[in-house]
């Protein structure tokens, strides 16, 4: 019977009465408390601005010193129950009180298939941060980025200095790995679990790899070329963000405080111009807090940057634009802003019969396994996953990849206008491009760039600061990036090609037209023109890693 749903009316109707479902059964969940002081006090040791994936972290580190008061504001509020349940992470691609409700600068180089050439940047609202909302995916970052770091001026950030806080941090729930064991940590505060089961899609993305002459691989080992399957931040089937793993138990102790619904305005410097407390909006009140030792501005990429500058820290022809008293001509603050630009719409058809992860995730079994035993599709991100890195432009260091390719057991066309909407994609050329695949099995492979040469910069909106910053990434503005996706896309198209997928699942690349013209870019998903595939720009959404 579900086979014979339209899928784009199916998710819409079905997947809120899963969610209620799923919400009801995990009410009991641990979930921490993260009740409000009876008495905020005028001053703290150290106040933190933002609670999300690196504020939980350093909320929970300095309150293990119990002479130090902590405070913690964060401008949302404690995860919704839905956050635990890995197969109900894609519903944060849509607007809700969870995320912050961002969207990027109209792109002059890239998104032409988007509405506005602009597009969602789906940023957690929630103790937790992004990590509460991401796709889970946990992988460490090249050695080679953290050792560029260190040789910039950045002592301690080199790969062999950080390696052992990945460690500490580390649960790993996986079985033995005898070539990278010491690569990985037992029993630290965040889960790391790999998906063993057997699975065909990711199996044969391994497979294809192989046969393309890589290495399968371990993710978070000494080196990153090759193919390697998906390890997620999740434990016993549920998500474990850092407000799980970091704050759950710190939030009892007498000297951390945590405040939830307060955004804070600007950072309040002293007449040395050192940072001395805060200013932020809790309810109807604007209120103000001190810091004795430090104030630690861990509010994210986009928010940090935006706070600096509405506190006079910045590019001082930009601050006296908005009207804001300059104290310190900052002119990096907001600048050099880099995004992993990616691909989206490379989809290959399947033979039918093949599983289709959207309709398997209404099948009353797969729910039950779930509620009953936190087993199944919903213990993880809905579908297969695979991920690559590669080296395919330039001469420099081979061992440094300059893409990343992430294999997805589904393609857009598969949740029909669903996609569209959640990607911000211009409805009428995706029903053109995608509408004939809509409700058939299907696949894709996204190439991101990894260390994308484009740079683009957070600016004011205004000098209200409950305006959105203006995020403008300015996506595939250098010519190299252009090269280095378009053969990105071309392993992409080879790995479809390779008998793994031809032979197991009789996967063939969609290759519909859309007028673009031999060099054009038109949005996040590609068309076949002349034989040579062209980029079309967008942006990684899980930075939604984790993911």
């Amino acid at each position: 019977m579900l086979e014979t749903l339209p899928v784009r009316w199916l998710l819409p109707t079905v997947l809120p009465l899963l969610r209620l479902l799923l919400v009801a059964v995990l009410r009991g969940a641990d979930q921490g408390n993260y009740s409000p002081p009876a008495v905020l006090q005028n001053t703290y040791d150290f106040v933190i601005v933002g609670g999300g994936t690196a504020g939980c972290v350093l909320a929970a580190r300095l309150s293990e010193v119990s002479d130090w008061k902590v405070l913690l504001l964060e401008a949302g509020s404690a995860p919704p129950p839905e956050s635990l349940v890995p197969g109900l992470s894609r519903v944060f691609y849509f607007p809700s009180g969870a995320t912050w409700d961002y969207r990027l600068h109209p792109q002059q180089h890239a998104l032409r298939n988007f509405v506005n050439r602009s597009s969602p940047v789906p940023q957690g609202r929630v103790l937790g941060g992004s990590s509460a909302i991401n796709g889970m995916l946990y992988v460490r970052g090249n050695r080679r980025d953290f050792d560029h770091w260190a040789a910039l001026g950045n002592p301690g950030w080199d790969y062999d200095s950080v390696l052992p806080y990945f460690r500490k941090a580390e649960d790993y729930r996986g079985g033995p790995l005898p070539a990278t064991e010491s690569f990985h940590g037992h029993g630290g505060p965040l889960p790391v679990t790999p998906k063993n089961d057997k699975q065909l899609f990711t199996n044969s993305f391994l497979e294809a790899g192989q046969y393309l002459g890589f290495s399968v691989l371990d993710p978070s080992g000494p080196e990153q070329i090759g193919f390697a399957p998906t390890d997620y931040t999740t434990k016993n089937g549920e998500r474990w963000h850092t407000a799980r793993a970091y704050l759950n138990q710190a939030a009892s102790r007498s000297n951390l405080h945590i405040v939830t619904g307060a955004t804070v305005l600007k950072v309040i410097f002293n007449k040395d111009k050192r940072a001395v407390g805060v200013q932020y909006k809790l309810g109807r009140k604007v209120r103000e807090v001190s810091a004795r030792r430090e104030v630690v501005l861990s509010a994210g990429a986009l928010s940090s940057p935006k706070l600096l500058m509405l506190s006079g820290v910045g590019p001082s022809y930009h601050l006296h634009h908005h009207g804001v008293k300059v104290l310190v001509d900052l002119a990096g603050v907001g600048q050099n802003l880099h995004d992993h630009t990616c691909l989206y719409g490379l989809t290959w058809n399947l033979q039918e019969g093949t599983t289709s992860t959207v309709l398997n995730a209404v099948n009353p079994k797969v729910v039950s396994d779930y509620v009953h035993y936190r087993k199944g599709p919903y213990a993880t991100p809905l579908g297969e996953f695979g991920h690559a890195w590669a080296r395919v432009h330039g001469d420099e260091d081979p061992y440094w990849p300059d893409v990343q390719l992430y294999m997805v057991s589904s393609g857009l066309a598969q949740e029909g206008l669903l996609a569209a909407a959640a990607l911000g994609l211009d409805t009428k050329m995706f029903l053109q491009h995608y509408g004939p695949l809509f409700g058939r099995p299907g696949m894709t492979i996204m190439p991101y760039l990894t260390r994308p040469k484009s740079r683009g910069a957070i600016t004011l909106r205004s000098r209200d600061p409950l305006d959105p910053m203006v995020i403008d990434p300015n996506y595939l503005s250098h010519p190299d990036d252009v090269t280095t996706l378009v053969n990105g896309i071309k392993l992409a198209v080879q790995i479809g090609k390779s008998p793994p997928f031809v032979k197991k699942l009789g996967a063939k690349l969609h290759t519909k037209s859309e007028r673009c013209g031999r060099t054009a870019r038109c949005g996040r998903f590609g068309d076949a023109v002349g034989g040579v595939w062209q980029p079309h720009g967008g942006h990684h959404h899980d930075s939604r890693a984790g993911g």
